[in-house]
Formats: C-alpha cells, structure tokens, sequence
C-alpha cells in the first residue's frame, strides 16, 4: 500500500495527519496540504473519499473541486476510486442543470481531468447551443442573443469551470475582474493575459491552457468583432442571482 509524500525529502504524512489537515483546516490550509501531494495510492484516496462523501451534502467548494479532480485522475489505476466516484458522484460534485435540456458531463469530464483547451472549445458550442439553432449553426454569437441565455445553464457552465481551476477561470471570475477595473477593457485585457501591449494573444498557442495562466484567462471569448458579446456576457443577470 503506498504511503502519501509531502516533500522532495519524501516525507511522510500519515492518513490521521492528512485527515486532521483536510477536516479542520482552513481552507487555505486545505489547498496548501493537497498542493504538497506528490504521491497518491490506497491510503491517501481513502481520506480524501471520505472528505468528499462527507461533503456531500454541501454547495460545491473549491477544495471539494480539487479533492475530486486529485481522486479523478486516480480512476485509470484504482478500481476502488472508480467505483467510489461512479456510485457516489456519476456526473460529478456539481449539480448538471439545464433549462433547456443541455448535457454538461463532456465539460464535466474536460475540466475534472484539466483539459481546459478541449473545454473551452465545448464551452462555446454550448454557448451558441443556449443561442439557439442559428447560433449552433454558424458557431459564433450575435451579442444580442445572450441576454436570452438562461441563468441556470450559464450558472452551471460557469460553476464546473470555477470550481475545478481553484477559483482561477469562469464568467463570474472575469466579471469580478472586469468591474475592478471599473469595466475599462484596456485594463482588464492584459490583467488576464488576453493582450500584451498592443499585441493581442495568438490563438491557440499563446494562451496559456493550465492552471499557470493569470486569474480570469479563461475560458475564452472572441473579440475579433469588438466588446459586445463578452460585454453582455459579464452583464448577463445571471450574476445577480445566487449560485
């Protein structure tokens, strides 16, 4: 059975200490703990399956994101994490809802394994699914159309993005960032590495498709016809009502 490490120096915490750590911790505390995991196996993933069933329970949290994702990658060499998660959390920690029927487990799946290149790509095809059969057509969005968009399904989109890049990406962190700037695009652009200068970032190879990326780089949107759509995509109402 393989122990947890903690430290180039591979020094070991034990199953009570990475327990102790994950329930009474702060959660500031909790990602620096689960930062430090450079080794998984039996013992470290039965803590963190018990942290995550006993947050059940709960809204969504950024450590319960990150304790799902560690134990996500963990399928392809545990049965018994495989089987935890398919029986406890088959499509996830984060409620699916779609008022129009939308299937959110591939973006799910993408963002659970930290393949925000392939999400970012789903995130648009949705988009312009919530736009309607035009906009699923042509694959861009008149800036129009999404005030139209329902609030649970941009709730959810941005929910699953949120929660599994530790609070990093999503409409609402963009948001967030937009309005610190006191909505000034000159400003925000380059606070969220969409712009250099006058330079505008090259898709795809200049973005920056991990977790290293500046806060609010993803997900992505156009800007090749000006301001509008991810203008009224920060303005969408759906961010005046709880999540």
């Amino acid at each position: 059975m393989t122990d947890l490490t903690t430290s180039p120096e591979n020094n070991a915490i034990s199953a009570d200490e990475l327990r102790s750590g994950l329930f009474a911790a702060s959660e500031k505390a909790q990602f620096q703990l689960l930062q430090t995991l450079t080794q998984g196996g039996e013992t470290v993933w039965e803590v963190l399956m018990e942290f995550l069933l006993k947050q059940q329970s709960h809204p969504p949290s950024l450590i319960n994101g990150k304790v799902y994702q560690i134990l996500y990658t963990a399928i392809p060499t545990s049965e018994k994490v495989s089987n935890f998660l398919q029986t406890n959390f088959p499509t996830g920690i984060i409620p699916l809802k779609s008022d129009i029927g939308i299937d959110y487990i591939p973006l799910q799946k993408l963002l659970a394994q930290q393949d925000f290149f392939e999400a970012d790509k789903f995130s648009v095809q949705k988009l312009c699914e919530l736009a309607g059969s035009s906009a699923a057509q042509r694959k861009w969005l008149y800036f129009s159309e999404i005030e139209r968009f329902p609030i649970t399904d941009l709730q959810t989109i941005d929910t699953l993005w949120r929660i599994h890049s530790e609070g990093k990406f999503g409409y609402s962190i963009q948001r967030e960032l937009w309005l610190g700037v006191n909505k000034n695009w000159d400003k925000l652009w380059p606070k969220i590495g969409w712009r250099t200068d006058r330079n505008w970032t090259r898709y795809p190879q200049g973005f920056t498709w991990d977790l290293t990326a500046p806060k609010g780089h993803l997900p992505l949107s156009n800007q090749l016809r000006g301001v509008r759509v991810i203008e009224a995509l920060l303005s969408h109402k759906a961010w005046s009502q709880p999540q």
